[in-house]
């Protein structure tokens, strides 16, 4: 339960602007993250008597290789400018777990230099779900439009998925450069125009990484009509909507899609499809029949 000093403490820390709070939130979890390290943990003597536990102010500055001054201002809550890389060394200094970096870096309103850790999200369990979905398309991917896993459905959505090679499985770059993708795409320039605009937005966090990068580098070498959309600078979302396929096997499919996110970041989702008439629900039907004499692999990519 908490004592009447500490509720006191979180009614005030909640009042205010949006920024104070925030200062006086990251000055409290500062200090609380000191006061529970000892010298010993970061190989610094134990000098003199200590009437609080943990590290004093000056030593973590020592630590973060700061000026003492600035960080007792720090957790004085003053309104002063912390840049990422100092932050950085804090997290460091004060031996932060993922967790308790991520919430510094949320207090501080600042972008984390360092490349977040990715868990695996599409486990074992989000594979059987996309099996059972079928007949209907399920497709797992990332922002960057990596595709992760698909069931047998969607294998066969664009012609033969499988036959193309592990590394050139990105939505994006099939359907620039792969004339089958092309062709399948019913409303070519607008889903084209929507993917770009999805991707550009998401790389606004990855900005810095040479996947990103490379990506986009390829696409502006292998397609004008990337390099045209590209240069437009249009940025949007879209979790749900309408799309046409006109496959190869079985014709004219009309689909709802969903995005579902499968992690606590927006960066992996699995997308469904839906049939949006009798006839698109009667021609996926005859499309999994295929995939499934075909042998498409259940799982996706491996």
């Amino acid at each position: 339960m908490a004592t009447p000093a500490a509720s006191l403490e979180l009614v005030h820390s909640s009042s205010g602007k949006p920024e104070e709070v925030r200062r006086r939130e990251l000055a409290a979890f500062l200090r609380s993250r000191r006061e529970r390290i000892s010298p010993e943990q970061v190989g610094l003597p134990a000098v003199g008597r200590r009437r609080t536990p943990g590290l004093r102010r000056e030593e973590v500055a020592q630590l973060a290789a700061v000026g003492v001054t600035w960080y007792t201002w720090l957790e004085q809550a003053r309104a002063i400018q912390v840049s990422p890389q100092v932050l950085d060394a804090i997290a460091r200094g004060l031996l932060l777990d993922f967790n308790e970096r991520q919430h510094l870096f949320a207090l501080a309103d600042a972008a984390d230099p360092m490349p977040r850790p990715t868990c695996p999200t599409v486990t074992p369990a989000v594979l059987t779900i996309m099996e059972q979905l079928e007949p209907l398309p399920a497709v797992a991917m990332n922002n960057r439009y990596d595709i992760l896993a698909y069931n047998r459905t969607y294998g066969r959505l664009f012609g033969d998925l499988d036959a193309i090679a592990p590394e050139d499985r990105n939505a994006m770059l099939l359907a620039f450069t792969h004339p089958g993708w092309k062709r399948t795409l019913v409303d070519y320039e607008a889903a084209t125009a929507m993917m770009v605009a999805k991707f550009r937005s998401a790389m606004a966090d990855h900005v810095a990484e040479p996947a990103w990068k490379s990506l986009v580098k390829r696409l502006l070498l292998a397609s004008p009509e990337f390099d045209a959309q590209w240069r437009r600078h249009e940025v949007g979302t879209s979790e749900h909507g309408e799309k046409r396929f006109l496959n190869p096997e079985v014709g004219l499919l009309h689909f709802e899609f969903t995005s579902m996110w499968l992690g606590p970041r927006q960066g992996t989702r699995m997308v469904t499809y839906t049939p949006a008439d009798d006839e698109t629900r009667e021609r996926v039907e005859k499309l999994h029949a295929i995939a499934v004499e075909q042998g498409c692999a259940a799982d996706g990519p491996q």
